[in-house]
């Protein structure tokens, strides 16, 4: 069962990639995007029930299908979709057509390859799908042709690719401490280097461990590696920077919290975790100062991206039960949440023809539906009850306060608070300020658009009144299975 429903997670977007390529015609790509993200939307909704009895591997153990990963790769589809209906009344905005067809094959291929680097049960191939994600990906960023869009690719290209080699150094020296155990040769699973740990050099696997999270926290945006992120997600097509944020940050996020996995089975002291729990601190530090200070509303959605993924590094570096299961939580909350600001900034940005805050005027009148469902994602977004991101939020805070790392959680609390003051004062601006001679809006909203704004507010809004407990037995049993006091249990 779980075989199957990967195989059609990756089938779908391969096969549309392909339809999309051969017709070579705008509204069939659109069908065949659509109809891809929604058979991989019900295939990632199973796949953590699937899984609960426990990690499945497949082909010669090259794949692994475990809850850790089922859980980003439901994160993905769940923002691939959404991404996939808004795309189709967002870039029609373009009046290009006949670059449709590249654009929702690169768009299929980059979901793909997010879907794809979770079940990789090779470290080395994990690499590879990480390194696949930047590749596809940088064409999208720079999609829409223009100077800056250009600029914020090579950026990304640059600055990422630097970070992904030194996760490959990481790799290496992993795969060095286990080869002075098992011998030259050995099949380097993540199983096989938790198994091996405890009797490798544990100098030579805290290096390792440092080199992959700087490599891979380069990918996941945290501070002061995030440099690449505010161009290329301010840049980027509307759909394309949902999918950076939503998916990809998290698919980058799983590597880390294996290799850490590795480290702690090893037993080589507190300073992994320490390490972890400064970078998500100071990522929260960095986003604070620049969502106060920002001018773009895109790049003031990126810089939310930096916080967030700050405070899910905070939860595992927290970890236990308590942190484990907020970080998790906290993943999907902001993909849906993230997805549904993105949207609304992409909305706003075509309507009023700029992307300066103070360009946008007079929301709540001129755009009345619109402009509810985006100060309601605004409002979630900043961790305010009653969504989501809040329920999340106070549990990594409880889960860091349990721990020697209190100091973290303390400082936490507080930049939350500054960033709740900061961003919400810029939709103050955008809302209620006086027009003044502000153009009015250019086009109205579409249906497309509109959507899956509504698909990503209302879960959040029960996501942060109800919190199921087949959910926190989800999440305790990935706890368990990441610190090794149970190998995997099933959730009941």
């Amino acid at each position: 069962m779980p075989g199957a429903l990967a195989l059609a997670i990756v089938l779908a977007p391969t096969a549309a990639i392909v339809l999309i390529l051969l017709t070579r015609r705008a509204t069939w790509a659109e069908g065949f995007n659509l109809a891809a993200s929604a058979i991989v939307f019900l295939a990632a909704l199973a796949l953590p029930v699937a899984v609960r009895e426990g990690p499945r591997v497949y082909w010669r153990d090259y794949v692994v299908l475990d809850g850790l990963g089922a859980w980003s790769i439901l994160c993905a589809a769940i923002v691939y979709l959404l991404a996939s209906v808004y795309a189709v009344g967002y870039m029609r905005l373009l009046d290009e057509p006949e670059r449709l067809p590249r654009f929702y094959a690169l768009f299929a291929g980059f979901a793909l390859t997010t879907l794809v680097g979770p079940m990789m049960n090779s470290a080395g191939v994990y690499w590879i799908a990480i390194e696949l994600t930047t590749l596809v990906s940088t064409f999208l960023v720079a999609f829409e042709r223009a100077p800056e869009s250009i600029e914020a690719a090579w950026k990304y290209i640059i600055v990422v690719s630097g970070g992904i080699s030194l996760a490959l150094l990481g790799t290496v020296l992993f795969y060095w401490a286990g080869s002075l155990v098992l011998g030259p040769s050995y099949e380097m699973t993540w199983a096989a280097l938790r198994q091996v740990a405890p009797q490798a050099n544990h100098v030579l696997l805290l290096l390792a461990f440092l080199l992959v999270l700087i490599g891979y926290g380069t990918k996941v945006g945290l501070a002061p590696m995030h440099t690449w992120l505010p161009d290329a997600h301010s840049e980027g097509p509307a759909p394309v920077s949902a999918l950076l944020s939503g998916a990809l940050l998290n698919t980058a996020m799983i590597g880390i919290v294996r290799y850490l996995s590795v480290v702690d089975a090893a037993g080589v002291g507190p300073l992994p975790r320490a390490v972890l729990v400064v970078l998500g601190a100071v990522s929260l530090l960095v986003a604070a100062l620049f969502i106060v200070r920002q001018r773009g509303i895109k790049r003031l959605m990126a810089y939310s991206s930096v916080e967030h993924m700050g405070v899910i590094a905070l939860g595992f570096g927290f970890g236990g039960p308590l942190g484990v299961a907020g970080a998790l939580y906290h993943m999907l909350n902001h993909s849906l949440n993230k997805s549904l600001m993105f949207f609304g900034a992409g909305s706003a940005m075509r309507c009023y023809g700029t992307k300066s805050i103070g360009g946008i005027r007079a929301v709540a009148r001129r755009l009345p539906i619109f402009g509810a469902l985006w100060l309601a994602g605004a409002v979630a977004i900043t961790g305010a009850p009653p969504f989501g991101l809040f329920a999340s939020e106070l549990t990594i805070l409880r889960a860091g306060m349990r721990t020697s790392s209190a100091w973290a959680a303390l400082l936490m609390a507080v930049l939350l608070i500054v960033i709740f003051i900061g961003f919400l004062n810029h939709f103050r601006i955008m809302y209620f300020e006086p027009a003044g001679t502000q153009p009015t809006p250019r086009d109205a909203i579409s249906r497309w658009c509109l959507v899956p704004m509504w698909c990503a507010l209302l879960p959040l809004l029960v996501l942060g009144l109800w919190w199921p407990d087949a959910l926190w037995n989800y999440f305790a049993t990935v706890a368990h299975s990441l610190d090794g006091t149970v190998a995997f249990a099933g959730a009941s």
